[in-house]
């Protein structure tokens, strides 16, 4: 079965009780059993409820994987990942991280006495040297958040069975339509459904998609007991979101496609991230292990900070806004908005600079989103 068929179709069948062909909303706490121990399949819905079914197994398929398990928001999932380690264990993370990542991490998992290392993965040397006695996990997020650097899965995950770690990797950016970790050796997938997965900026999500039978164990247990769990509406709207999504990402891809090559040729900016382009220094890995290049952005004007601040207020189509991934525009300063949480001396030394401008490229159309950059760029005095 094909990527948009299983998108559709996995894990929603008709309903059994009425035949309804879209899966139902099942907005229920509890279920009534026919005797103690004696249920349907289920008993609670912190513990499970058959839309949330229905929505972790499309999503497992999509990943390619064996189980899924679906949150209230991608930091959930994250923090239910991080539940497989206890005090003292270390963790080696990318050093271009979401900034709520980076804060999860720094300011609240340190609490608890699991200690975090921050590399650039760009260069796999780098995580052979900072592998610890103690060292349990490697975190990374390929292309990265904001600067679009990308990390050898396989290489990485060859290192993580040699040293027996677990690796997850954050593939909220590429979705599973353009990169399947697990096919390249990952432990585990992690997603905000939020971005691309959900697709139309109306529900927060997160999910974790594993084929180890061990860790989904866990973390299904953990997923319980921690009951950080969405709500079947926000399944439902997941579930809706996704029957689109290969045809979302291919627009993403195509309309990002176009501007990048606009905004590498304006005369304001320094320089342009952008996988997709010849110019990134990890094209040819990123045609390696993606089957495309995204709709995520990110670009330097010249000027510094007011420079990049007046671009990011100037946009009409593009929304000043959080997050990325829905069918419309977003343009974000993640130096005052998305990784504001990472203090300055730390983002200058990964590159990420006050001038730099991140953009979520909707699927309108192309034409008018060059022209809306194009007016905002022009209000830059250089």
């Amino acid at each position: 079965m094909e990527f948009s068929t299983k998108a559709i179709h996995v894990g929603q069948e008709a309903d059994i009780a009425t035949g309804a062909t879209i899966v139902p909303i099942y907005q229920t706490s509890t279920y009534t059993q026919d005797g103690i121990g004696k249920h349907k399949g289920y008993e609670y819905s912190r513990t499970g409820n058959p839309t949330r079914t229905a929505l972790e197994k499309c999503l497992a398929s999509l990943e390619e994987g064996k189980y899924a398990l679906a949150f209230s928001s991608g930091c959930a999932a994250t923090m239910n990942v991080m539940s497989l380690l206890k005090s003292g264990d270390h963790v080696i993370a990318s050093d271009d991280l979401y900034g709520g990542t980076y804060r999860l991490f720094q300011k609240v998992l340190t609490k608890f006495g699991i200690k975090f290392t921050f590399l650039d993965m760009t260069n796999t040397e780098n995580l052979l040297k900072n592998i610890l006695p103690e060292t349990k996990m490697v975190w990374i997020e390929t292309p990265t958040n904001p600067l679009l650097k990308l990390c050898d899965i396989k290489a990485i995950s060859e290192i993580c069975k040699n040293k027996n770690l677990i690796l997850a990797v954050d593939n909220t950016f590429m979705s599973p339509y353009f990169q399947k970790p697990l096919n390249l050796g990952a432990d585990i997938v992690v997603h905000s459904t939020t971005k691309y997965i959900g697709g139309h900026s109306d529900v927060v999500g997160g999910a974790i998609i594993t084929s180890n039978e061990d860790i989904y164990k866990e973390i299904k247990f953990y997923q319980n007991s921690i009951g950080a769990v969405p709500g079947p509406f926000d399944c439902w709207l997941t579930l809706r979101g996704i029957k689109t999504l290969a045809l979302r990402m291919k627009e993403h891809n195509k309309n990002a496609m176009s501007i990048a090559k606009f905004l590498s040729n304006h005369e304001k900016i320094l320089k342009v991230n952008y996988p997709g382009l010849e110019s990134h220094p990890q094209h040819q890995l990123a045609k390696k292990q993606m089957t495309g290049f995204g709709g995520m952005i990110s670009f330097e004007v010249k000027g510094g900070i007011e420079a990049g601040i007046k671009v990011a207020t100037s946009t009409k189509l593009f929304s000043l806004a959080e997050s990325l991934g829905g069918v419309e525009s977003l343009i974000g300063h993640p130096a005052t908005m998305t990784h504001a949480a990472i203090p300055k001396e730390e983002r200058e030394k990964i590159g990420l600079t006050d001038g730099l401008i991140r953009i979520s490229v909707g699927i309108e159309d192309e034409k008018d989103l060059i022209e809306d950059l194009s007016l905002a760029l022009d209000k830059v005095n250089i």
